[in-house]
């Protein structure tokens, strides 16, 4: 679980909406983390948005990569807006401008 994790943190450590981070529950100071969000079972994987406030929500998806990814995708990743390219990637951003320098007619 671990290096899917990691795999996964390194994939959204540029992110402006998505932090993928991970508590030792067995160190001191990781104890109470996890006392306080309801951890008793390892691994847990938790995630918080508006929508759940700070209790957060238990994850019970697949614990691959590819499952994980499309859960963040699909629930935590904000959109890429065409307005201002914010959580656009470069592929994103170079489609934009290349339709944003057409005509309407185009």
């Amino acid at each position: 679980m671990k290096p899917t994790w990691d795999k996964l943190g390194e994939a959204y450590a540029d992110s402006s909406s998505v932090l993928i981070a991970d508590v030792d529950c067995t160190t001191d100071g990781g104890k109470d983390v996890c006392n306080d969000n309801g951890v008793s079972g390892y691994p847990t994987i938790k995630y918080f948005t508006a929508e759940t406030g700070k209790a957060g929500k238990d994850y019970d998806g697949g614990r691959d990569f590819e499952g994980l990814d499309k859960f963040v995708k699909e629930n935590l990743a904000k959109k890429c807006d065409v307005k201002t390219k914010e959580d656009c990637d470069d592929k994103q951003k170079a489609y934009i401008d290349k339709m944003g320098a057409k005509s309407k007619a185009d």
